[in-house]
């Protein structure tokens, strides 16, 4: 049975960010593509809908989404698909759970500088209560050769138990594409330059490598992983210091805050947007007790 990865298509550079991350990784993992256009309800206004326009409001966006499927490349199964819903975010979770698809892609907001991250609206509506990963491209996204094959996943582990979700992840991926595995722990002082943080950072740096041995045991045997700590002064510092492979994903879990079930979020993987380069993919929180 085959997955579906759901892209939020807007017919812009980021739309186009967004279909080129959706077609690399549906490539790779052999996954259905679903290129989604969400046009906006009428319930908050008080003009009767004119069928006429809607119906010309359709017709345009599905000739904006068959221009965006042209950059999907031979081979990748897709489709095209027009919603509406009182939000983008609320209309691409609707999509997704009639599709049944593991993963919404969206792009960057306009305005972002190339290779980098910028949330708009729906990015932030979703990264607060999808039930399903999402995906973020960054600006430019659209340059990388839809084709390549995936270098490298990167598992950003927490100092905190809960990584469950992260390792099924990782498993499940490394599996489908064959990518190596690199599991990752940000240990960082963000604290005034005037606190001695030499022993709180080896302490720090040691309850991480206790951490991510921890977790590489989780992982099969038949996984190629590689486990580092990343050490910085922030965890923008931390970003920076970690070398980053053109066609590499990251994938973070949700913080605490997050519903079973749902994604959020969190402080570290928001300061990790900042500098990261390649695109990151959100995991929901495991439900208490659930099995992987």
């Amino acid at each position: 049975m085959s997955h579906h990865i759901v892209v939020g298509y807007t017919h812009t550079k980021s739309g186009k960010d967004a279909v080129a991350l959706g077609a690399r990784l549906a490539r790779a993992t052999g996954a259905v593509l679903d290129l989604v256009m969400v046009l906006p309800t009428d319930s908050g206004t008080l003009v009767p809908p004119d069928a006429a326009f809607d119906g010309y409001l359709r017709d345009q966006a599905m000739k904006w989404l068959a221009a965006g499927a042209k950059k999907i490349p031979a081979g990748v199964e897709h489709a095209e698909h027009v919603g509406v819903a009182e939000s983008y975010a609320e209309g691409l979770s609707t999509a997704a759970a009639e599709l049944g698809a593991s993963l919404i892609v969206v792009g960057a907001a306009n305005g972002g500088p190339r290779g980098h991250h910028r949330v708009g609206s729906t990015a932030a509506a979703l990264l607060h209560s999808a039930d399903v990963p999402v995906a973020l491209a960054p600006a430019g996204e659209r340059k990388t050769d839809a084709t390549a094959a995936l270098s490298r996943i990167t598992v950003a582990i927490g100092t905190r138990p809960g990584a469950e979700s992260l390792i099924d992840s990782a498993v499940t991926g490394a599996t489908l594409t064959g990518a190596p595995v690199r599991m990752v722990s940000l240990v960082t002082v963000d604290l005034p330059s005037s606190v001695d943080t030499g022993v709180i950072r080896i302490a720090g740096a040691a309850h991480a490598e206790d951490v991510l041995a921890q977790a590489r045991e989780a992982l099969p045997e038949a996984v190629a992983v590689d486990v580092l700590v990343g050490r910085g002064e922030s965890v923008e510092d931390a970003v920076r210091d970690l070398d980053w492979l053109p066609g590499e994903v990251v994938l973070v879990g949700s913080s605490r805050l997050a519903q079973p079930k749902h994604i959020f979020l969190g402080s570290t993987a928001t300061k990790m947007l900042h500098e990261l380069p390649v695109p990151m993919i959100v995991i929901p929180r495991r439900a208490a007790g659930a099995e992987a």
